[in-house]
């Protein structure tokens, strides 16, 4: 029997198993999913998680409920040896030990892309993981209700400054998600007032959003800069020392909240622990048809997709071109894993990736969004209905899509829940304390600093 080892549990890996259960005979083949996490982050929900929109486990799907004859393994791939046909596997639970394989799929996903800037380990959230989503949401809930308490002055003025860096989908997206739940916030809270909001945008680039044209990208920004929020463009993060933000512009404020969402960068997986061919900026080198390799020379036995890949993009139509990083390349990528190494198994040809783009949509807030395909371009509410739209209908399994519709539906009459669950950060904290207000003031002061 054939092992087929998939390392990495995201969109490709997923419906690359998925794929591969459904159509795999009896005994021909054994799969394995070899992930730190057990569930499948559908990122593009990730900013409504942060605002309230989407209840966090709604936008997560367990691979064991949905992978039901694959062997899924809860750990870390730290190194991957082709020659030997091994990986080195570090579980939660156990010694570092290795696995053998007949044929390997890379689909390990990328990483948040950091640069060496003081304070940024420290102080800064990522936007790539429901927990992060969570901790966001958490963070910016507990800062109105301690600033509310406060008389206005530098304390209350920290607490209500939010900054974030990047301006791309992610980083746009829940920019205007967070500023979207702040403002909707202010309601409940007769003490504080809309002036005193400070929300942050920092951008490396003369212009956000760079998948859509200029003229979509700075109707963004003028929106953005219209709903209150400052827009530093052409600008970077110099320091974030203790929650002191410095930008390369010469402002200077402090923010209770920084989140860094500055781009990918290849797994470390893939460009340091793997003798697998890599192109300059870590990428695995793969032909058109998913395997790695080049065209004149394909490894045999080794698939790859998603963000860790080079996959040309033949839809370009450009020498050289290559698929973006997103869900619609990962997804569709995924599907053809499962149909191309099926055909090798049997015998048959394999057939190349080609995707023609379905066009950009992003959301901006609640009823707000953008939408591109080609030079249509949408903008407000029907782009945000066009998101919602597309986005239920692309997150895997019917019983996500009503979880997710069903919480839509019911925020329409009631509106978002704005419940902080910072505490679940810290469960044993009321158990230690036994009531006493003195033992938990340390701990207090953590989650929004």
């Amino acid at each position: 029997m054939q092992e087929i080892l998939i390392v990495g549990g995201g969109y490709a890996g997923f419906y690359a198993a998925w794929g591969l259960e459904k159509k795999l005979r009896r005994g021909e083949a054994r799969v394995t999913v070899v992930d730190p996490r057990p569930y499948m982050t559908y990122q593009p929900f990730l900013p409504e998680v942060v605002a309230g929109s989407i209840e966090a486990r709604h936008a997560a799907v367990s691979l064991r409920r949905h992978l039901h004859r694959t062997r899924l393994i809860a750990g870390t791939v730290t190194g991957i040896s082709h020659h030997d046909r091994t990986v080195t596997i570090r579980p939660d639970s156990g010694p570092e030990h290795e696995l053998s394989y007949d044929i390997l799929v890379v689909t390990a996903g990328a990483v948040t892309r950091t640069f060496p800037i003081p304070g940024v380990d420290e102080e800064a959230f990522g936007l790539k993981h429901v927990e992060e989503a969570v901790a966001i949401r958490d963070r910016l809930l507990t800062s109105f209700d301690r600033a509310a308490t406060l008389p206005p002055g530098p304390d209350r003025r920290r607490l209500l400054t939010v900054t974030f860096v990047g301006g791309g989908f992610s980083g746009v997206e829940g920019f205007g998600e967070l500023l979207s739940l702040a403002t909707a916030l202010l309601r409940h809270y007769p003490e504080l007032s809309a002036d005193e909001l400070r929300f942050h945008l920092v951008e490396a680039r003369d212009r956000i959003l760079p998948e859509v044209a200029d003229g979509p990208g700075a109707w963004v920004v003028r929106t953005l800069r219209e709903r209150g929020a400052e827009v530093h463009l052409n600008t970077q993060l110099v320091s974030a020392k203790d929650g002191h933000v410095v930008l390369s512009n010469g402002e200077e404020f402090d923010s209770c909240l920084l989140v860094w969402a500055a781009g990918n960068a290849a797994n470390p997986i893939v460009h340091n622990h793997t003798d697998l061919p890599v192109d300059e900026r870590g990428l695995l080198t793969v032909r058109a048809d998913l395997r790695v390799g080049t065209e004149e020379a394909p490894l045999e036995g080794v698939w790859a997709a998603g963000d860790d890949a080079a996959v040309p993009d033949l839809a370009a139509h450009r020498p050289g071109a290559h698929t973006v990083p997103n869900a619609q390349h990962a997804v569709r990528q995924g599907k053809l894993l499962a149909k191309n190494i099926l055909a090798t198994l049997r015998g048959r040809a394999v057939a190349d990736y080609v995707h023609h783009s379905l066009g950009v949509v992003a959301t901006l807030g609640l009823g707000r969004g953008i939408f591109q395909y080609r030079r249509l371009v949408v903008k407000g509410f029907p782009a945000w209905l066009m998101h919602r739209g597309y986005h239920v209908l692309a997150i895997p399994t019917w019983e996500r899509k009503v979880r997710v519709l069903a919480v839509w539906i019911t925020a329409v009459p009631f509106g978002r829940d704005i419940v902080s669950l910072a505490s679940v950060q810290r469960p044993r904290e009321a158990f230690v304390a036994h009531g006493d207000p003195r033992r938990g003031e340390q701990s207090t002061d953590a989650p929004a600093r």
